[in-house]
């Protein structure tokens, strides 16, 4: 991986666009590669995590990679936080060879495999870089051969490399966001991104997840002004927030009502998801002209 701006003659990737370009050889093969976007806070490693344990709750071997420096994307799948490969790495001097898979990735609840990229220090580096380097080392130790799915849960801020690396593994992309003005604003840019992106690699949009909402009625009508569709709706529910705190997934909670279920919505969104979805042609709004939309009078 190296980040570079678009050699000249080259599609483009985005106006004035610089990317952490993909080898064709670090390409993750014949897992289904979903990437899980949101504004930060939103709950982005939480919908990851309980939506890895639905899908091998379905039977499907899962790999999820966290992809934010604060490295806390799977520990409620692992119950602690695991170093990061960028940690690693460091601690043989960036000598990848010397590296074993069990270096870096660990199993987690129900046999999710669980790796955090990690970041470099603040204002250093490129996440893309470390994100490229994760999948180069998972094929290198032939980890993505057996994998049925692989889940990127991404950085909430669309500004990098670090942002956009997944978008060149993966298949389709969610956007996580509650019933508000933020998120969904967020949201709109977040489209933006994946739609540039979508210009050279085979990334496309597959709908929006509401989380943390009693209702989704800002959420609906941005959909239907943009082409989004909304494929799942968690609502604000404590046990959610309980788990996080217990370091586990909803199907390792107490079964009570709400748990059950958001445990049945995440089995039918992997089920879905797995199924396949048909790709979004979503147009996202100027910022201004959201910003008008958004609200009430």
């Amino acid at each position: 991986m190296l980040l570079d701006r678009q050699h000249p003659g080259s599609a483009p990737d985005g106006d004035g666009s610089v990317q952490v370009h993909l080898d064709p050889q670090d390409r993750i093969g014949k897992a289904k590669v979903f990437a899980v976007y949101g504004k930060g806070g939103i709950g982005k490693s939480t919908t990851s995590s309980n939506l890895s344990a639905a899908f091998s709750k379905l039977g499907h071997r899962v790999l999820q990679i966290g992809c934010d420096p604060k490295h806390d994307s799977t520990f409620t799948l692992t119950k602690k936080l695991m170093p990061t490969v960028i940690d690693v790495l460091e601690s043989v001097e960036f000598h990848a060879e010397e590296l074993r898979p069990e270096d870096y990735m660990f199993e987690g609840y129900n046999g999710v495999m669980c790796v955090e990229a990690g970041g470099p220090p603040a204002g250093t580096g490129c996440g893309g870089y470390v994100v490229g380097q994760t999948v180069k080392l998972l094929k290198q130790h032939h980890l993505l051969d057996e994998t049925d799915v692989v889940i990127f849960d991404v950085l909430g801020d669309v500004v990098c490399g670090g942002f956009a690396a997944p978008l060149q593994h993966a298949e389709r992309a969610l956007v996580v966001t509650a019933n508000d003005f933020d998120s969904i604003f967020a949201m709109n840019r977040i489209i933006a991104a994946i739609n540039a992106k979508a210009k050279n690699y085979d990334v496309r949009v597959a709908g929006v997840v509401a989380n943390r909402s009693a209702g989704t009625d800002e959420i609906d009508r941005f959909c239907d002004a943009t082409g989004m569709k909304r494929l799942a709706h968690f609502r604000d529910v404590d046990a959610i927030r309980r788990s996080r705190l217990k370091k586990c997934t909803l199907f390792e909670m107490n079964d009570a009502p709400d748990v059950i279920a958001a445990r049945e919505e995440y089995l039918r969104l992997a089920d879905m998801l797995w199924r396949g979805v048909e790709p979004l042609a979503a147009r996202p709004m100027k910022d201004r002209d959201i910003f008008d939309f958004l609200g009430f009078e």
